[in-house]
């Protein structure tokens, strides 16, 4: 490729006299009000730990009920991350969004009236379609309608607000611990719904959807008010229009997932999601007070560690928002997951004898938060944002669907073994198999993972049209 159409690709402001001009405010209203579809996500994924002291006694739960409510969600995630994908494609992303915010105050709403575990459970599954449709169209929204020089950080945002949702979520399990508190719990999600749902009727549909539509005037109007005044709009729609015109004609199926050229994208999106849930994230999230507490922390040292946990996890999403476009999406995840693997690690050496002694309970609070920070700026920074990066525009609503649905269901398969293998194994035992499958993604990183910062949507796509492997094409594009 010619050295000025690279230098396009990574930099569309690059070599004006002025420099690089800042987006217009747009962008981060996109960004910001979409990425409340993450609180949310955030909030009733992480609400469910602190509710479970007390819904597992109100409710006369066993250790399989409570992980069938614990993971139900993810069962209803799963399917909407199907369902979203395709909608898509039909509809476009922002309608898609705006009916996901109905849907998280619906569930919200049933399940803080659930009059038994029945209902609860069906409650938590309509919720898990919320989930599911923001997980999967939020990162693909915001990554369409960003410039590339600040995309990284942009979605990443979607991430910093999952992790703001699970520390707002662990401080109300703490102010509203006792009997009956959960009920409260679960409806406070309404509010933060509502806000969704009204702030993304105010924003523009992603213009890339526009251009696959036909509809390339309202492409253009839409850009122009997401980049910097003078920004080559026209430019940018003719090459959205291009990449579409290498693709096929009906994207939206899921038959074209098995081309050749895609899958190297697959392989790496699908193996991301899979492992940013095989390496414990969740295990620590759901089960973190259930387990210390079991453990014999104590109901309030295990409430405030799991609020220590939710702190971690904003600082994570802060630092990570930050790395991913100074240090690169690969050299972040080489960076931290070593960490993240050291961590559990200690872990599980902790969890080998009593934990009777200061220093041993302190050990393992550390080690959690070292894990969840190390974890959380290393994988769960970079797991939203490198599948909608490297997958194509004509596939990308099945394509990230089926991403979606890996790590959901991978999600599933932790919330529903973790107290399981803990009564099997132990906690150590437990630990140490989370550790390896850190070390596990380490290889997988070194080894597939390229690097996408400050590449344009459309020359990432490129790459998968080269005689070269993936991760080759993009270092010399």
């Amino acid at each position: 490729m010619p050295e000025a159409t690279a230098v396009t690709d990574r930099h569309p402001t690059a070599g004006r006299p002025d420099g690089p001009r800042r987006p217009p405010a747009m962008v981060y209203a996109v960004a910001a009000v979409s990425a409340l579809g993450g609180l949310l996500f955030g909030y009733d994924t992480g609400i469910i730990s602190g509710a479970l002291l007390h819904l597992r006694e109100d409710l006369a739960l066993s250790s399989r009920e409570q992980e069938i409510v614990v993971s139900v969600i993810l069962l209803g995630a799963m399917a909407g991350a199907l369902l979203s994908g395709r909608a898509a494609v039909r509809h476009g992303r922002r309608k898609v969004v705006i009916a996901v915010a109905v849907v998280f105050a619906v569930g919200a709403v049933a399940a803080a009236l659930a009059p038994d575990v029945t209902t609860l459970v069906a409650a938590r599954f309509v919720l898990g379609l919320a989930v599911g449709g923001a997980s999967n169209m939020v990162p693909v929204y915001i990554a369409e309608m960003a410039p590339a020089e600040i995309r990284g950080r942009l979605m990443v945002l979607f991430q910093l607000m999952v992790a703001i949702g699970q520390l707002i979520a662990y401080l109300c399990g703490w102010a509203l611990n006792g009997s009956g508190g959960w009920r409260v719990m679960f409806a406070l999600a309404v509010v933060p719904a509502v806000a969704l749902a009204v702030g993304m009727t105010l924003l523009p549909e992603s213009p890339r959807w526009l251009v696959e539509q036909g509809r390339r005037e309202e492409a253009v109007r839409t850009l122009r008010q997401l980049r910097p005044a003078g920004a080559d709009v026209a430019g940018e729609v003719a090459g959205i229009a291009a990449v579409l015109a290498d693709g096929p004609a009906d994207g939206g199926s899921w038959r074209h997932l098995r081309a050749r050229r895609l899958r190297p994208a697959l392989l790496i999106a699908v193996g991301i999601a899979a492992f940013s849930q095989l390496t414990g994230i969740n295990a620590v999230v759901y089960y973190a007070p259930t387990i210390l507490d079991d453990a014999g922390f104590g109901d309030s040292v295990a409430l405030l560690t799991g609020i220590g946990i939710g702190a971690m996890l904003v600082v994570a999403g802060v630092v990570g928002a930050l790395a991913v476009d100074k240090a690169g999406r690969r050299r972040t995840m080489l960076w931290f997951l070593p960490g993240s693997a050291l961590a559990m690690g200690v872990l599980a050496v902790a969890f080998a004898g009593s934990t009777d002694s200061a220093a041993q309970r302190w050990t393992v609070i550390v080690a959690l938060f070292v894990y969840i920070l190390c974890n959380g700026i290393g994988m769960q920074a970079v797991v939203w944002l490198i599948g909608p990066e490297i997958l194509p525009l004509r596939v990308r609503g099945p394509a990230t669907s089926l991403s979606t649905l890996s790590l959901w269901g991978f999600d599933l398969l932790i919330a529903m073994t973790a107290l399981t293998a803990i009564n099997a194994v132990g906690r150590s035992g437990t630990f140490l198999v989370y550790a390896l499958m850190n070390v596990a993604c380490i290889v997988f990183v070194a080894l597939k993972v390229p690097e996408t910062k400050g590449r344009s949507l459309e020359s990432i796509e490129r790459a998968l049209h080269s005689p070269l492997p993936f991760r080759k094409a993009l270092e010399r594009n």
